[in-house]
């Protein structure tokens, strides 16, 4: 397909993250086409998220952001972009676009729902913010923390200095997010060494770097690795206070559940873009006058056949690492989200969490409902629903899949994506093996 060519990158973050981040950790294949194919349009192509929506009421004054103290737009972008506090997470790790200002004194505060995720620190310049778009990916804005910094209402404008390093092999070359686990810096260290990590890694190895509140039982993590605690039996938190001047922060909480959550929804974000992404590069109706060969068909089929099993081994969580203890968070975040959703006729939800075995109840991503996922051109999402129904419904035997899922899982997941999931395919039927 001679019309894609290389993506450049460069440096900053939104999710703490490092450019000396290994490239061999990432999990599945890479976009190596151009974020200026006519196809895609990055920079200039319309867009449609959260973050587009709010600027709208803002300039029509049906949304305002007032300025509180040291939390500055804090607390009224949360409000209108309906990102709720207790997904708080707090991190120290420096690796940062702001940090210069971040440490175990500072930790940079971030909050999510499924479409948007804010970042906030103490005495920052800006807000940073990152939506995901309905066909253009993650895109990032800030919104700078002056009261005075505008004559008009306060907007989100578009950061594209944050594709430096948002496009990389660890986002699978599409501009998306990065959860990090970061080693203990030395004392002549700036910060420690950061580890890219996403479901399928153990409790072990991962939230180095953050606080993290809540419960793992018996399993340990590399959270809370702050020299407040050094000489504790334990490092488990139930709360940050005291740890660090609390004037500004919206929650004393990092709760483990949300930890957990938001490494779920940064993979599965940055798959469902370069799904997106990879369908409309090959897609020739997009690109004339090209007129694809019956071999070349067949190639673009069979690349897009592959993305969509990456995709699906991801949405069905079949490598996730199981747990192997209780996980209990405490900041309210767990009960709000699994009752979120829509729900089935027997009143189940995607969003219902298990912490006991494994993230969710039912395991497939809900993000499956997501504006992004409803966006997927046909070439990604046919493959994508083709893949699911031969996993679900028993046609795939691989002993791999049938370890991840069992009868009651499969038939529970489909039985609940035919309730709730408008565009699903007829072929969706009753799972009997």
């Amino acid at each position: 397909m001679h019309w894609r060519t290389l993506l450049a990158v460069g440096l900053c973050l939104f999710v703490p993250g490092s450019m000396r981040a290994p490239v061999d950790a990432q999990r599945a294949g890479t976009f190596m086409g151009s974020s200026d194919d006519p196809a895609i349009r990055y920079s200039t192509t319309p867009l449609n998220n959260a973050v587009v929506e709010v600027n709208k009421k803002l300039q029509d004054g049906a949304v305002q952001l007032t300025f509180d103290g040291r939390s500055g737009f804090l607390r009224s972008a949360l409000e209108a972009l309906q990102i709720p506090v207790d997904s708080q997470l707090l991190v120290f790790s420096r690796a940062s676009l702001q940090g210069r200002r971040i440490n175990e004194q500072n930790p940079r505060a971030l909050f999510f729902n499924d479409r948007v995720a804010l970042g906030w620190v103490r005495g920052g310049d800006v807000l940073e913010v990152a939506a995901h778009d309905e066909s253009a990916g993650v895109v990032f804005y800030t919104l700078e923390q002056r009261a005075d910094a505008t004559t008009g209402p306060p907007q989100f404008t578009r950061a594209f200095q944050c594709l430096g390093c948002h496009v990389t092999g660890n986002t699978l070359g599409v501009p998306g997010l990065l959860m990090f686990s970061t080693t203990r810096p030395e004392p002549s260290q700036y910060s420690g060494l950061p580890r890219p990590i996403d479901h399928s890694d153990s409790l072990a190895r991962r939230f180095g770097g953050w606080f993290v509140t809540g419960s793992t039982g018996s399993v340990r993590h590399m959270g809370n690795d702050v020299a407040a605690l050094d000489g504790r039996t334990s490092r488990e938190l139930m709360s940050v206070e005291g740890l660090f001047d609390a004037d500004g922060y919206r929650a004393l909480s990092s709760d483990i559940a949300a930890h957990f959550v938001l490494t779920h929804q940064a993979g599965m974000t940055n798959l469902l873009t370069r799904a997106g992404w990879e369908a409309r590069a090959a897609d020739p109706s997009l690109h004339p006058p090209f007129t694809p060969t019956p071999e070349q068909e067949a190639s673009i089929a069979a690349i897009m056949s592959g993305v969509a099993r990456e995709v699906v081994d991801y949405l069905l969580f079949i490598d996730e690492a199981k747990l192997t203890d209780r996980v209990r968070g405490g900041s309210g975040f767990a009960e709000r989200f699994s009752a979120s959703g829509p729900r089935d006729r027997k009143d189940r939800s995607l969003y219902e969490l298990d912490l006991n075995r494994r993230l969710l109840k039912y395991p497939c991503s809900y993000l499956i409902y997501s504006p992004a996922f409803d966006a997927l051109p046909p070439l990604a999402k046919d493959p994508i629903y083709r893949r699911m129904w031969e996993v679900l419904s028993g046609e795939e035997r691989d002993p791999r899949y049938r370890s991840a899922l069992s009868l009651a899982d499969r038939q529970s997941i489909v039985e609940i994506l035919r309730d709730t999931k408008k565009d699903l395919p007829q072929y969706f039927q009753n799972v009997t093996r």
